[in-house]
C-alpha cells in the first residue's frame, strides 16, 4: 500500500437540492492535483453534481481544501487518463472508469473566514422514504 492516504472525502453541491453531499472515495495524486475514478461514469450522482457545480470541497487526512472539479476528456487527454488509471490500478488494484480531476482553488477564489468567526459545517444526508 502506498504511504498516501487511502480516501478522499469529497463534498459536492446537490444539483437539485443545493445541499452539501459528501462521499468517501479512492483517489490518486498526480502533478499536484487529485484524481478520482467514477466506476459508474456519468451516471454517478456525485459526477452529475460536480458537472452542475464544479466548486467542491475535499479532505484528505486532516487537510481540507476548496477546489474545482472537472471530468477529464478521454479523447483529448488520453495520456493523462492512462496515467491516472495506471496510478489507481497500482494503489487499489482497480482503475477503470471516468477520470475526474480536482485542482485546488486559488486563494483569491476561496477567502478565509474572518478571524473569530465560526463556520458551521453541515453535511446533508439523503432523506429516507
Amino acid at each position: 500500500m502506498s504511504p498516501e492516504a487511502k480516501y478522499l472525502y469529497l463534498t459536492t453541491t446537490g444539483r437539485s437540492s443545493g445541499l452539501p453531499r459528501r462521499i468517501e472515495i479512492w483517489f490518486t495524486r498526480h502533478a499536484g492535483r487529485h484524481y478520482l475514478v467514477a466506476e459508474h461514469g456519468l451516471k454517478a450522482h456525485w459526477v452529475q453534481n460536480l458537472l452542475a457545480e464544479p466548486a467542491v470541497r475535499a479532505r484528505v487526512g486532516r487537510r481540507s481544501f476548496r477546489g474545482r472539479a472537472r471530468v477529464v476528456d478521454a479523447r483529448s487527454e488520453r495520456a493523462l487518463v492512462a496515467t491516472i488509471r495506471e496510478r489507481s490500478e497500482a494503489k487499489y488494484g482497480w482503475g477503470a472508469g471516468l477520470v475526474v480531476e480536482i485542482r485546488r482553488a486559488s486563494p483569491a477564489a476561496s477567502p478565509s473566514p474572518p478571524p473569530g468567526s465560526a463556520r458551521r459545517r453541515v453535511e446533508a444526508t439523503r432523506p429516507r422514504r
